[in-house]
């Protein structure tokens, strides 16, 4: 085509021509078109920084808000040696504070039935057949109605009970194990084990179906009238002294044994040379470690929004440097100013009043710091330490009253991070502009074609016409010569 050999009839470097007027035509326009992308560029990406770190100090908020170690009392424990831990222990939030000799004597412990020996009627061997008519036996637990049924077939051998008991869908804590005595006189023996524990609770195995080759297995016939073999050991409930007062409980769990305290015996306590039991103390009183670490981390995590705020909204201090990609937005103006506003406010929920009475101030950056400056009232770092020791409750209603800086922050940054949200929405709008600004250079790039055919149809009419002119003035000059 012609349009593709600008210049070849004229010897003109149209074909240059052209290209420059269309750079020149293109420059400008697509600068402002990259210029325009950049800063919509900058400011999604911007915004999306903006709200992770919104988002991660209002998680931390969140758990401050809701933090059980704001209201729970902590217990601690010393004991007589690093040896043995006879109990743990927790507090609810409305556990009173105080101090408790404990002394762990016994722990709770389940029933144990095992079968006569060889001699006197029991089993020779674990392959000896339990009974020659099939049968079941019910296992049960009359004091918690725990009960699971067995059949047995039978010519069943001791070791095939032993499995079925320990198998059976329903088994509710109940073990079976054989001890083979290595004599004669003893053979082996049947152990079943129940672990429901609690005075009372002892197990009992029913012959349902009274066949005499299954009684050396229970405690009693169908009619639980008859009595056959007798608890080797009985249920126990566990047992502990409490400043001098004896307690007990069904279970190794002693709760509401101590108003709004519940421990757990894990082992009988120590003796002492005069085999006397050696109590430990329980000391209920309020987690002022773990709440101080929050406030620290509270601390931290706000510190790391303000930074990440003042590098994007920053102006540059020379011609050199950039300005932040927000600088001067109004959007993070306001979640700025409104942060600051809910840091400094008063909490009537709190005898404290504010974050200025537990050590905590804004810095003239905007930042929190745990205060080293006096004013006669004492360091921050003392004034934490004051308020935790003497104040722990107003502390913790600070963050979590109803008007709590924790539940003021996260109603206030949950307006901007919510799906629906400030920062949502300016998102989208920036989105919005991509997609105009893709639609705006589609647009250009149909002009800039529509612009370069003009072009070329104008300059191939000036090279047709140069090249006639041209071979015209050939023409001339060879007929004068």
């Amino acid at each position: 085509m012609g349009i593709s050999s600008l210049g070849v009839g004229s010897g003109l470097d149209l074909e240059g021509l052209v290209t420059q007027l269309l750079a020149a035509e293109r420059g400008p326009k697509s600068a402002r078109l990259d210029a325009r992308d950049e800063r919509i560029e900058s400011e999604i990406s911007s915004l999306g920084q903006i709200k992770s770190k919104l988002s991660e100090f209002k998680d931390s908020v969140d758990e401050l808000r809701k933090d059980q170690s704001l209201t729970d009392r902590e217990p601690t424990i010393r004991n007589p040696s690093e040896e043995t831990e006879p109990f743990t222990a927790k507090a609810s939030n409305s556990a009173l504070t105080g101090e408790y000799a404990i002394t762990v004597e016994r722990l709770a412990s389940g029933s144990r039935i095992e079968t006569a020996s060889a001699v006197n009627g029991g089993f020779a061997a674990s392959s000896d057949s339990v009974t020659d008519t099939a049968g079941s036996l019910t296992f049960n637990i009359g004091g918690t109605g725990d009960t699971f049924s067995i059949n047995v077939s039978a010519g069943a051998t001791l070791a095939e009970l032993r499995e079925q008991i320990n198998n059976a869908e329903d088994n509710f804590g109940i073990t079976a194990n054989i001890i083979n005595t290595g004599t004669a006189d003893g053979g082996a023996k049947l152990i079943i084990s129940s672990t429901i524990t609690g005075e009372g609770n002892d197990l009992s195995i029913v012959n349902d179906n009274d066949i005499a080759d299954l009684n050396r297995l229970a405690t009693t016939d169908s009619t639980e009238s008859a009595s056959y073999l007798v608890p080797t050991k009985t249920a126990e409930n566990s047992q502990a002294i409490i400043d001098g007062i004896t307690v007990q409980s069904a279970s190794n769990e002693f709760k509401n044994t101590i108003q709004n305290v519940t421990f757990t015996a894990k082992a009988v306590s120590e003796r002492d040379a005069n085999d006397e039991f050696q109590s430990s103390t329980l000391v209920i009183g309020f987690d002022e470690e773990g709440l101080d670490e929050k406030i620290k981390e509270f601390v931290e995590s706000y510190n790391s929004l303000n930074d990440e705020i003042r590098s994007l909204t920053k102006y540059g201090e020379s011609d050199l440097e950039d300005d932040g990609a927000l600088a001067g937005d109004f959007t993070v103006r306001g979640i700025q100013a409104g942060l600051g506003s809910i840091l400094s406010s008063s909490v009537s929920a709190s005898a404290l009043g504010g974050l200025f009475q537990i050590g905590i101030e804004l810095t003239s950056e905007g930042k929190l710091e745990i205060g080293t400056s006096d004013f006669g009232l004492g360091t921050g770092a003392s004034r934490l330490n004051d308020a935790l020791e003497d104040n722990f409750d107003e502390v913790s209603k600070l963050f979590t009253g109803d008007d709590g800086i924790a539940n003021k922050l996260f109603d206030f940054i949950d307006q901007y991070t919510k799906s629906s949200g400030i920062l949502a929405g300016r998102e989208t709008a920036a989105k919005d502009q991509r997609e105009q600004l893709l639609d705006d250079r589609a647009a250009f790039e149909l002009r800039l074609v529509s612009f370069e055919q003009t072009l070329r149809g104008r300059y191939l009419n000036l090279d047709q016409t140069v090249a006639r002119l041209q071979q015209s003035s050939s023409a001339l000059l060879a007929s004068l010569f």
